[in-house]
């Protein structure tokens, strides 16, 4: 079945490090070797700025161990790396965003599963990869860095997953989205259930899509709210991406990453929980000096203010 599925959705183009994008590109983050990784692939177009690109044409991006546990140690090195403000996920040079799970990485489990005899020991294996997972999708939403994902052509199954943890979302005119799990016999379980619903505001469309599997274009993503920008080429998706990515660089880290967590937080919180933490951190963050430079900055004509490594 995922053999043809991959087939159907066509074969990979090989295109450069910015999908084709003319845009430069920095040494990333003071050319920390730490970010050698083997499914993806970092730059930086612009100060501060870090493109992430998923780095498996050959299949299609899809979903391999390896690149689970990679995306989860790639956004948590991003966390704490102050040469990184602002973060675009990107499908790279692949002819998808991604294909969803690889299922040959699965038939890989499926023969670990088969030398196991005992059904407790197997739920137990099962708990710690769906775990590792979870934790990998949800390493977006506790980066404080906003991630910018851009999606072009197909995204599939863990794509969804992968995108509604991001921060904002925008896609090419030729994307399409399915949340495809039922069709391979099981219910999404790394953040498609629990995100999409809130993300597009409408329990009703979030299940008519997860329940039925079916494919939406980039049109219906951006009139229910999953995409909040459409680019007509790729090229302009990546370059739109990496300029929204670069005004929010340019903005206090501090203020920037005390909304993304504030916001992340009232997701599951009452508002008055809301109220209270945000209360909490300003107490510290309205003492910092990028509020008194912004401020300043803010009434002089033409100056940018300038703000420190965080």
């Amino acid at each position: 079945m995922e053999l043809n599925f991959l087939k159907s959705l066509g074969q990979p183009t090989v295109m450069n490090n910015l999908a084709g994008s003319s845009l430069p590109v920095r040494s990333l983050c003071s050319a920390n070797t730490s970010y050698n990784f083997e499914t993806l692939k970092l730059s930086s177009p612009a100060e501060f700025v870090v493109h992430v690109e998923l780095n498996r044409p050959d299949r299609l991006n899809a979903f391999n161990k390896r690149m689970w546990i990679e995306l989860g140690e790639c956004f948590s090195r991003l966390h704490d790396d102050p040469d990184c403000r602002a973060i675009v996920l990107s499908g790279g040079g692949a002819k998808h965003f991604t294909a969803g799970i690889d299922l040959l990485d699965m038939m890989k489990l499926g023969a670990e599963l088969g030398e196991i005899d005992d059904i407790g020991r197997k739920a137990r294996l099962f708990e710690g990869l769906i775990k590792l997972y979870q934790d990998s999708i949800s390493s977006l939403e506790r980066c404080y860095k906003p991630v910018v994902a851009a999606v072009h052509a197909a995204c599939v199954g863990a794509g969804v997953d992968l995108i509604t943890a991001a921060d904002i979302r925008y896609c090419s005119r030729d994307a399409w989205f399915q949340v495809k799990e039922v069709d391979i016999g099981m219910a999404a379980d790394v953040g498609t259930l629990q995100r999409l619903p809130k993300v597009i505001g409408s329990q009703s469309l979030a299940r008519e899509l997860c329940f039925t599997a079916r494919k939406f274009k980039s049109d219906e993503a951006a009139a229910c709210g999953l995409i909040s920008k459409v680019f007509e080429s790729r090229d302009d998706l990546i370059r739109g991406a990496v300029e929204l990515a670069t005004e929010l660089a340019g903005k206090s880290p501090v203020a920037v990453q005390g909304t993304k967590k504030n916001m992340v937080y009232s997701l599951d919180h009452t508002n008055q929980e809301g109220l209270d933490q945000i209360r909490e951190m300003n107490m510290a963050n309205l003492q910092s000096e990028d509020f008194i430079n912004a401020v300043m900055a803010s009434q002089s004509k033409g100056e940018k203010p300038v703000f420190a490594k965080l």
